[in-house]
């Protein structure tokens, strides 16, 4: 699932995160969430999804997730995360998307633009705060698809981008994700293993600062292609994963 454990490393990466404000969107199994909460630095978390029976139906029944949801620093918010972003008048320290694959009649390919980044997003972002999203397949044969895109549009609107990817046995492919930000984001191993013992409670399986380095050490062909890039993801020029969308089906069959 796209809450893999990498998305926990946001936090990790500015040393000002004392205060730690987060905005969550589309992770409606609560995995996203539980991981956020772990971290002692923060003190709210906005989890924002547009399907409320499926967040219901977790809260009750995921019993792995039940203590997130109802930590009394989570704010659950049952709406469009692009409508609530814009509504909102605060500013995040860290703002993750944890959304559905862009396919193409889906409900999230919007989510991956140029234009909900920079007028959008950002806005809604502190001076140094850090925007964290999947991005899709990342692996040699794959990467091309929406990966690299997503990568180059972020380029476009952040000064500091960090593509990462780890395999995902289920998905039976190598995964991306990219970490953007105006404030230089630290890839220190040493650094970040300090920071995973003052800031996470409990013991980590997965990651440490090596797993990180690791995962933000793509292969050549990744690198030549992501240095190579040029297509700026915008809703007149989508890249879609394999699939389609509810939508695509209801227009075909129009």
């Amino acid at each position: 699932m796209a809450s893999f454990k990498v998305l926990r490393l946001m936090s990790l990466f500015t040393m000002n995160l004392l205060f730690t404000l987060l905005f969550s969107t589309t992770q409606r199994e609560g995995s996203t969430a539980r991981e956020i909460l772990r971290h002692r630095t923060v003190e709210r978390v906005v989890m924002c999804d547009i399907d409320e029976e499926v967040v219901e139906f977790c809260k009750s029944y995921l019993v792995a997730n039940r203590d997130a949801f109802f930590d009394s620093r989570l704010e659950l918010v049952i709406n469009d995360a692009r409508a609530e972003l814009e509504k909102s008048e605060g500013r995040y320290d860290v703002i993750i998307g944890d959304l559905a694959d862009p396919i193409e009649g889906g409900p999230c390919y919007q989510l991956y633009t140029k234009s909900f980044y920079e007028d959008t997003l950002k806005p809604r972002l502190s001076d140094d705060g850090i925007f964290v999203t999947q991005a899709g397949p990342a692996g040699v044969f794959s990467h091309t698809e929406v990966f690299s895109c997503i990568y180059n549009t972020l380029k476009q609107v952040f000064k500091f981008v960090v593509p990462y990817s780890a395999h995902i046995p289920s998905y039976a492919d190598t995964w991306g994700w990219i970490m953007a930000s105006d404030s230089p984001l630290t890839q220190d191993a040493e650094e970040l293993d300090l920071r995973i013992r003052q800031r996470i409670k409990g013991e980590n399986r997965y990651l440490d600062g090596k797993t990180f380095a690791s995962a933000s050490m793509l292969s050549k062909a990744v690198r030549i292609s992501l240095a190579n890039e040029t297509q700026v993801y915008t809703e007149g020029t989508a890249k879609f994963i394999y699939g389609h969308g509810a939508g695509h089906k209801f227009q075909s069959s129009g």
